[in-house]
């Protein structure tokens, strides 16, 4: 079981993919609460050069509150992550974390069935990107 939802896509920056992502994710509903620069934090914390990848920390408001009206503990799975990487150039990766992958060890049949939401919301994000710019 595929535990992300992904596309690659191609004719298109590092920079540009990362604005991108995030305009997909505002016209769904997600807002960006985190995001992580895993290039640079690993060469200043550790020296190392490493390629393009960002993590962005998204959340969908109604549906957040919603998760933690299931489960008080459920802020320990949030935000939805989505990851872009350029592991070679002018060929970028974007991930979203399948929710509803990731609640099934909660078991909380309410919070199945928002997850469900949620993980339909990101493979939009990730259709529309691959309808403009996959390979």
């Amino acid at each position: 079981m595929e535990y992300h939802i992904s596309t690659t896509l191609r004719n298109i920056t590092f920079e540009e993919a990362v604005e991108k992502v995030i305009h997909e994710l505002k016209n769904e509903g997600f807002g960006i609460l985190t995001e992580i620069d895993m290039k640079a934090t690993l060469k200043r914390k550790l020296d190392v050069d490493f390629y393009n990848y960002k993590i962005l920390g998204a959340c969908n408001p109604p549906f957040a509150y919603k998760a933690l009206q299931a489960e008080d503990k459920i802020g320990t799975m949030l935000p939805c992550n989505v990851i872009i990487q350029e592991k070679e150039k002018g060929r970028i990766e974007v991930s979203a974390v399948d929710p509803a992958v990731s609640m099934v060890s909660v078991n909380n049949k309410d919070l199945a069935a928002l997850a469900e939401e949620v993980r339909d919301k990101l493979k939009i994000v990730i259709g529309n990107l691959e309808d403009e710019l996959s390979i």
